[in-house]
């Protein structure tokens, strides 16, 4: 059976992904809200009922809004390190607590659910803990790093094994540089535990970037502080220089905040 994606919400204000084929999935974060969820999956003929399993990247809300409810109330397993959920846990903004759902993962070592093979690796950010994935599936390989500073060598070790790429490009550095943010919020976003911008991403895709990649998705676009036409820019002129031409040696998809992308089925 073919792999499937879809993007149900990718931002600061909610990020959600599913994974999976014809007959079950699973979600990588759940920052929106239930019956968003519900309505966005149904949407594409994925009934709730079929996601066997819900994995956390870390603990802030736009990434766990919906997880308690998911676990406890539609009994979906959630798998994360301890510290992410203790972080969990106590985030005002998850109001069901995880207890009967909860599962423990650790860093590196992959896990079997089925037909998938998935394995954490932590990444660089602000969070209680932090962590990406990479999922093997019928020897295919998809890595999400949503919310990263900066990648160290270890990181793009996963990354570069992917066929499927979801990668954050957060912000234009001119945007937030001379947005209405505050200094505090600018340099949170812009250290090296905050977000990846544009021009990183770009920079990283260009000297990273491997024959087997097929699909590029950029994620986790800042409102404020980027466009989507800019993010895609930026990374199409990059990789031109390198003699890479998006559309035919790798596709590149700019993935919406607020509504869900497309079904890709790989």
């Amino acid at each position: 059976m073919n792999l499937r994606f879809l993007s149900l919400a990718s931002g600061s204000s909610g990020n959600c992904y599913y994974l999976g084929n014809e007959r079950y999935g699973i979600l990588i974060d759940a920052g929106i809200g239930i019956r968003t969820i519900k309505k966005r999956l149904g949407e594409n003929n994925i009934p709730l009922e079929s996601i066997h399993a819900l994995f956390i990247t870390h603990d802030h809300a736009d990434h766990i809004k919906a997880a308690g409810c998911l676990g406890e109330k539609y009994h979906i397993p959630v798998y994360s390190t301890e510290q992410i959920h203790v972080g969990m846990n106590r985030n005002y903004c998850m109001r069901e607590k995880i207890v009967s759902a909860k599962r423990i993962i650790e860093k590196n070592r992959p896990l079997t659910l089925q037909d998938f093979i998935i394995t954490p690796f932590e990444v660089p950010h602000d969070g209680t803990d932090n962590i990406g994935y990479l999922i093997e599936y019928n020897r295919k390989k998809i890595a999400f790093s949503a919310d990263l500073g900066y990648i160290p060598e270890q990181v793009a070790g996963y990354l570069r094994q992917a066929d499927y790429l979801v990668i954050e490009s957060n912000y234009d550095e001119e945007m937030l540089r001379h947005g209405p943010y505050p200094y505090y919020l600018k340099h949170r976003i812009a250290n090296k535990y905050g977000h990846m911008n544009n021009a990183e991403t770009a920079d990283f895709l260009a000297h990273n970037i491997t024959p087997q990649l097929k699909y590029i998705f950029l994620c986790h676009l800042s409102k404020e502080n980027n466009l989507p036409e800019l993010a895609y820019k930026t990374v199409e002129k990059r990789l031109s220089q390198e003699g890479i031409v998006v559309g035919k040696d790798v596709q590149l998809i700019t993935l919406a905040r607020n509504a869900p992308s497309q079904i890709y089925v790989f």
